[in-house]
């Protein structure tokens, strides 16, 4: 586990700040320190010719900023964005993209003693790549994400390009 969540964190015993939210029926999670910001659904325009996973680009406060679709990116079923739908601001690399979320449910701390790493057979149709580990809490697994692979450097760069 020598991943960004955990290198946030001096000792096991210390607590991880996630924000966390659903993708697809599954609680996902992503270390705080990596969002920038969580916005409502603005207007999203549109490019032509972009990857199925890129729906668009938004202006948040001057500021183009590419927005994903992680259902599409991940191969989830997809969910019709609702009143819940959420686009969570989050630094890649270099990087500032929105991700959309179906929801956003909670910022919570987690014991880094209570995160695993993940296993082979991961229960999400998420591939093993993205997930730097599976947090435990009480009778719920939260999957977190490796936002430096959620997209690899060539996307990064075409996206960027993109707005």
């Amino acid at each position: 586990m020598t991943d960004d969540l955990i290198s946030e964190t001096s000792s096991t015993d210390e607590l991880l700040q996630m924000v966390v939210f659903q993708l697809g029926g599954e609680e996902f999670g992503v270390g705080i320190m990596k969002v920038q910001e969580i916005i409502r659904m603005p207007e999203i325009t549109q490019i032509p010719q972009s990857p199925e996973y890129v729906e668009g680009v938004i202006n948040l406060r001057g500021k183009i900023i590419v927005v994903l679709n992680l259902d599409k990116r991940f191969n989830l079923r997809s969910k019709d964005i609702d009143e819940h739908s959420r686009i969570i601001v989050v630094e890649i690399g270099d990087n500032v993209v929105g991700m959309i979320v179906d929801s956003v449910n909670e910022v919570l701390r987690i014991p880094a003693s209570n995160i695993d790493p993940a296993p082979e057979l991961v229960m999400s149709n998420v591939s093993k790549d993205y997930i730097t580990g599976v947090g435990k809490l009480d009778d719920r697994l939260l999957i977190l994400l490796d936002l430096s692979k959620v997209l690899n450097k060539k996307e990064v760069e075409d996206i960027v390009n993109l707005a």
